[in-house]
């Protein structure tokens, strides 16, 4: 439905400098992103404004210098690190004589490479819909023509608006497909609620090393690479951890500066994992002179989301690339775990990253002192059966007292099966 310019492998790269800090793009990250594209970046042209131009976003000159750049190295494809408005591509198109992008093209053109599931499909493709209904009338030449011929006279519509009718059809099937999966996703979050079960997301800028972390922690074999939105489909993971009992992990996708509004919406039903989670893991690149800039990107992105509230736990990755940085935890001052430092790759500090979620999550754990007369045998049992009996002694009237500590959902459970004489038998510690 969208005849546009063959792209290639060969491309020209522009970045252009702009004198606002909101408006600035990083070219290393151009780089890092068209590769992930697997395209070859043929030459590049840099520049910098004050302000975008309104016609050709650079200067007449600079897009000149880009037209011979392309014919230089007989380009197929020219990529600029910015976005362009429609009337933009379609100028610089006419002055290129070859297919131009943005870089919200390039990084949906990377989630379309990478999404696996069904489900990520349909959300790059309601992405892409959504980004491309705008720049549909410099698609073709012929779109502002009419259907004719034998049996096609009449009012008929354009082809343009033909065009436009299918996306939007296209649009409103995929989104009742998401919404479906939706509600299937928040029934799911309701029954991990119903049973008190925590639920941590890892977050982070693309390429932090989330993927790697969720294999590591969770022994799986969720597909990681060292490249840009490796990981597009969320992977949910339970886990036992030990006192705390169990939780699910989640992996999501990365982040990224200036992240496409379209893909935003698009995902609404995978970020919400994000949004409802109990704790969030922001896993950054411990190695990337960006990362102060790269968590702050972030942050932006959660507060778009409605998750800026949900606690973080920061989790500093990749210090084996590092010389003379030693895994260790950062407390505030308040002697809570604030970040840990860590390698995903070789496990080095792994230890430390349960002892920090031990303690972040402790307040989901129950401890109590236990009084059962002789005849409560059965509920003994039951405690030794969960593993949660830290002591237990023999008073002198015969009755046990025993200590445990065990997670607040197994402790409901017992309350359910056993009715209030459990909280008669108990007494919290401390």
């Amino acid at each position: 439905m969208l005849e546009r310019y063959e792209g290639g492998e060969q491309a020209v790269l522009v970045h252009v400098t702009f004198v606002a800090e909101s408006a600035r793009e990083d070219l290393e990250e151009l780089k890092l992103l068209v590769s992930s594209a697997g395209v070859n970046a043929a030459t590049v042209v840099t520049g910098s404004r004050s302000t975008p131009d309104s016609r050709l976003f650079v200067g007449s000159g600079k897009a000149e210098e880009i037209a011979s750049a392309v014919k230089a190295t007989n380009a197929d494809v020219v990529i600029f690190n910015h976005a362009l408005s429609p009337s933009q591509e379609r100028n610089l198109e006419r002055v290129c004589e070859c297919r131009v992008i943005d870089r919200t093209d390039l990084i949906l053109d990377i989630f379309a490479q990478r999404a696996r599931t069904h489900e990520g499909k349909l959300q790059v493709e309601l992405a892409q819909l959504r980004h491309k209904s705008t720049r549909l009338v410099h698609g073709r030449d012929y779109l502002q023509s009419q259907k004719g011929g034998v049996g096609m006279r009449g009012p008929g519509e354009m082809q343009l608006e033909t065009d436009r009718r299918l996306i939007r059809e296209r649009i409103k099937k995929i989104t009742e497909r998401l919404n479906k999966v939706e509600k299937q996703r928040e029934q799911g979050r309701r029954s991990r609620k119903r049973a008190d079960i925590p639920t941590l997301a890892l977050v982070g800028y693309t390429n932090a090393g989330k993927s790697t972390l969720f294999n590591f922690l969770t022994e799986s074999d969720v597909y990681a690479a060292d490249q840009l939105f490796a990981t597009l489909d969320p992977t949910l993971r339970k886990l036992d951890l030990g006192d705390i009992g169990p939780v699910v992990f989640a992996d999501t996708v990365g982040f990224i500066r200036h992240l496409p509004h379209d893909l935003v919406a698009a995902f609404k039903a995978t970020l919400t994992e994000t949004r409802d989670a109990d704790l969030l893991l922001h896993v950054i690149d411990a190695a990337d002179e960006r990362l102060a800039e790269n968590q702050y990107e972030v942050d932006q992105v959660l507060e778009e989301i409605g998750a800026a509230e949900v606690p973080q736990l920061l989790v500093f990755n990749k210090i084996d690339v590092l010389a003379e940085v030693e895994p260790r935890i950062d407390y505030d001052d308040e002697g809570v775990a604030r970040a840990v430092w860590m390698s995903a790759e070789t496990g080095a500090g792994a230890d430390l990253l349960q002892q920090a979620l031990y303690q972040r999550l402790m307040p989901k754990m129950v401890e109590k002192a236990i009084y059962l007369p002789p005849a409560e045998g059965k509920l003994r049992s039951e405690f030794y059966n969960l593993q949660c009996v830290q002591a237990e002694t023999v008073q002198d009237n015969g009755d046990m007292l025993i200590s445990v500590r065990l997670p607040t959902i197994e402790w409901h459970k017992l309350i359910k099966e056993y009715g209030e004489k459990l909280n008669e038998y108990s007494h919290k510690v401390g």
